[in-house]
């Protein structure tokens, strides 16, 4: 679909930068929305109290949740950082009041339920994001290269906030896991002899590494059924299977088990975690694997598995009902 001259340019300047084709997505929403909102107006024209309206209307009208109007506000920065070449400074609008909701988890035996009821490369992708405490974006981008099954060890690449990690690789998923590689393995030679064999990269990596993209450790181990055009430079490659897929199959799994939750992909990340914790394991530990930098952010599950009140009994226990 055809965009305006204006909107390109922030698209350029967005992969410039090395913004991820999701960010740059959500910028281009947020920011053609601010300027329709304001009645089209050009962004050199407009300033603090136009953003703050812009900004209220969402939390008072659209009543979107705290990170959505975040979400918003650092795409119109970045507007007028790079685009407009103006500060934003000293803006006063309504926040929207953040919920401090627990995560929702699954005991061990209700995780296991559900991935029994799901087929092939799905059911493995939710071991692995149950086995290793993965994000459903780390799972998908997994590389051939990534997987070491001798030390039973899993690298995680340019995780959330581009940070690199290693966490466990289950010991039981050995055998679907060499299952996976031997299907990734065939549809990269198919994609040889037909004279293509790219995998994607981001962006320009290409330039850095050329033809060795085409081995067979940089393939993803979910590798997409059908080719594509790379979005920033232009060589045909395959990329990995879309989250779409999975989460459809995760949510016919979820309904057919009596399981009244709210299950997402994210929820088997939460349950690895409170798991390893009820099992006895340091809290630091659980903070490395799961790749939080502030170890607040992983004592939100010592929250949920009630380990506060693990030695208070109620009043109401001291006698028989």
């Amino acid at each position: 679909m055809a965009t305006s001259p204006y909107l390109e340019s922030i698209r350029t300047e967005l992969r410039t930068r090395r913004y991820s084709i999701q960010t740059e997505k959500v910028y281009l929403y947020w920011i053609k929305t601010f300027i329709i909102f304001n009645d089209k107006r050009h962004p050199d024209n407009m300033g603090n109290v136009d953003i703050e309206r812009f900004l209220n209307h969402l939390a008072v009208n659209r009543q979107v949740s705290a990170a959505t109007q975040n979400q918003a506000l650092c795409a119109i920065i970045f507007l007028y950082r790079y685009i407009v070449k103006r500060d934003i400074k000293n803006l006063s609008f309504s926040f929207t009041k953040r919920e401090k909701a627990l995560p929702t988890v699954l005991t061990h035996q209700e995780a296991m339920e559900i991935i029994a009821l799901m087929d092939g490369k799905y059911k493995l992708i939710a071991l692995l994001l149950y086995g290793c405490g993965l994000r459903i974006n780390e799972a998908l981008k997994l590389r051939i290269k990534d997987l070491n099954l001798n030390d039973n060890m899993l690298f995680v690449f340019r995780g959330k906030g581009k940070k690199d990690r290693y966490t466990l690789l289950p010991t039981s998923l050995s055998s679907q896991i060499n299952q996976q590689i031997l299907h990734a393995t065939q549809v990269h030679r198919n994609d040889i002899e037909q004279g293509y064999g790219l995998t994607s990269l981001p962006a320009s990596l290409i330039r850095k590494y050329g033809n060795a993209c085409k081995d067979l450790s940089w393939q993803y181990l979910f590798p997409s059924s059908t080719r594509c055009i790379h979005p920033y430079d232009g060589y045909v490659c395959r990329h990995h299977i879309h989250e779409s897929a999975f989460r459809k199959q995760l949510r016919a799994a979820v309904l057919k088990t009596s399981i009244t939750k709210r299950v997402k992909a994210h929820t088997f990340r939460h349950t690895f975690a409170t798991q390893l914790l009820q099992n006895g394991t340091d809290i630091r530990t659980v903070q490395e694997l799961l790749g939080h930098t502030d170890l607040k952010t992983t004592e939100i599950y010592t929250h949920v598995i009630g380990s506060r009140f693990s030695h208070t009994q109620s009043p109401i226990d001291k006698n028989d009902i």
